[in-house]
């Protein structure tokens, strides 16, 4: 229904920066990091400095967990004091559960208006169709219009990353098809990505700087000669570093827009420091 007023529910392993949702509605609800007993909301009860320090002394690595299904109910309630409806925007189903919880809760609130769209990504690959949704219902669009937004982001992004190791995937259990490139971990840096909502293996290369070039060839590639609209650069702990790679994106690409992100601490316990990403479209 047109003239509605719709807000976008995302999670908090999009990390979204600040400076990209001025102007846009959009409510965050925290996923949970589990650390030696402790248990944090991501972001909320502890930043991404604090995690890594941490993470350098730390014996174990944490775990996460998606909000329970009463947690939902009582954010979904919340939000929707301001709105006539709530269109939720989701890290991929096939790596968290949070999506499983969000329509349990949906499912025990028929007296609100609310829909989901799964990104099938994380991180900013998440990240931009969240700002899809959001800018379309800024513009006054409809539900179906919001919808229609983020599902043809969805399948326009391409959101590709170098680890410098596999095992933090490994023991988080989101290696997906990357298992394969466990055997050669040590002596490559694998480029991946996610497609079809897991992450995915595609190339092994034996330097990050060629790592990192190499991400940006695979770039100009999908682009096929379509000049690149916008673009996301995320780093993983290594903020030079990815301050590298976006002047690279910006002298190679000219994006209109071009981002800069952390990751959220639950996205860095399952990717490990070290890691760039680059979301484009």
């Amino acid at each position: 229904m047109a003239g509605q007023k719709i807000k976008i529910v995302t999670d908090s392993s999009t990390y979204i920066p600040d400076t990209a949702m001025v102007g846009l509605d959009i409510a965050v609800i925290p996923l949970w990091l589990i650390w030696e007993g402790e248990s944090f909301l991501d972001t909320i009860d502890i930043d991404p400095e604090t995690f890594y320090q941490r993470l350098s002394k730390a014996r174990s690595l944490p775990t996460s967990s998606q909000p329970t299904v009463e947690e939902f109910i009582t954010f979904y309630r919340k939000v929707s004091v301001d709105c006539d409806a709530i269109v939720s925007v989701m890290v991929s189903s096939k790596i968290s559960g949070t999506i499983t919880n969000a329509k349990a809760a949906m499912a025990r609130l028929p007296e609100l208006e609310l829909y989901l769209v799964d990104t099938y990504s994380s991180s900013m690959g998440a990240g931009h169709v969240v700002l899809a949704a959001a800018r379309e219902a800024a513009r006054g669009g409809s539900i179906e219009d919001v919808i229609a937004a983020a599902e043809e982001m969805r399948e326009k992004i391409n959101f590709i990353f170098v680890v410098d190791t596999l095992e933090y995937l490994h023991k988080g259990g989101r290696i997906g098809g990357a298992k394969r490139y466990l055997g050669t971990a040590l002596r490559v840096k694998p480029l991946l990505e996610f497609r079809n909502g897991q992450i995915e293996a595609m190339e092994q290369v034996r330097t990050k700087k060629k790592a990192l070039e190499r991400l940006l060839d695979i770039a100009e590639e999908r682009l096929e000669g379509i000049p690149m609209s916008e673009g996301s650069v995320v780093d993983i702990n290594c903020p030079e570093l990815g301050d590298v790679v976006a002047d690279m994106v910006m002298r190679r690409f000219s994006p209109g827009i071009l981002h800069r992100s952390g990751v959220s601490p639950v996205v860095g316990t399952h990717v490990g420091p070290g890691a760039i990403g680059f979301a484009f479209y």
